[in-house]
């Protein structure tokens, strides 16, 4: 046995790991004959009968009878879209890569270093990385990290208000099309 070799013409499966499938509807005799293990009559019987997932016999399924709230979208529920904060996030990881010592870090130059790119959506700088160059970084929010590691490394945070740059931006496409 042990010097046969292993090859395409002597590979089976294990034992017991293949099974004759069920032969229906072949008589009395087979033991599933007539009804073929269905029973009679109902949804099981039938031809392409699924029993779906949560289906309940035709009864209104409990999640058509729980009350549903959440989403904006329902006149009962709370509108969570007013509520939400809209922000841009940029990294410091980021600012560290694409800014040199010193530099004056502003949505517009950040717009054009390809962070940020939204125009009225407010920038928001978060925590990730390090940062080891003082840089002045001008965003509409900070995150307690991302200020503390600014600040560490000699730069400063200043805060934009977001609603002078909205209206500073109605100003600029007024003047645009008064211009045409």
């Amino acid at each position: 046995m042990a010097d046969e070799r292993i090859g395409l013409h002597n590979l089976s499966p294990a034992p017991g790991s293949r099974k004759q499938r069920k032969r229906v509807g072949r008589g009395e005799g087979s033991g599933v004959g007539k009804t073929s293990g269905r029973g009679h009559k109902g949804l099981g019987a039938r031809s392409g009968a699924k029993k779906r997932v949560n289906f309940e016999g035709g009864q209104n399924p409990i999640h058509m009878r729980m009350r549903k709230l959440r989403g904006p979208h329902m006149k009962k529920s709370m509108p969570f879209e007013k509520f939400r904060t809209k922000t841009q996030p940029v990294n410091l990881r980021d600012l560290e890569a694409r800014f040199d010592k010193g530099a004056e870090v502003t949505p517009d130059t950040l717009r054009e270093r390809g962070l940020a790119t939204r125009k009225q959506i407010p920038v928001k700088v978060l925590g990730q990385g390090d940062i080891t160059k003082a840089l002045t970084v001008h965003a509409h929010a900070f995150s307690k990290t991302a200020r503390e590691k600014i600040e560490a490394a000699g730069g400063s945070c200043q805060i934009l208000d977001l609603r002078r740059d909205v209206e500073a931006e109605k100003q600029g496409a007024g003047q645009m099309a008064r211009k045409k």
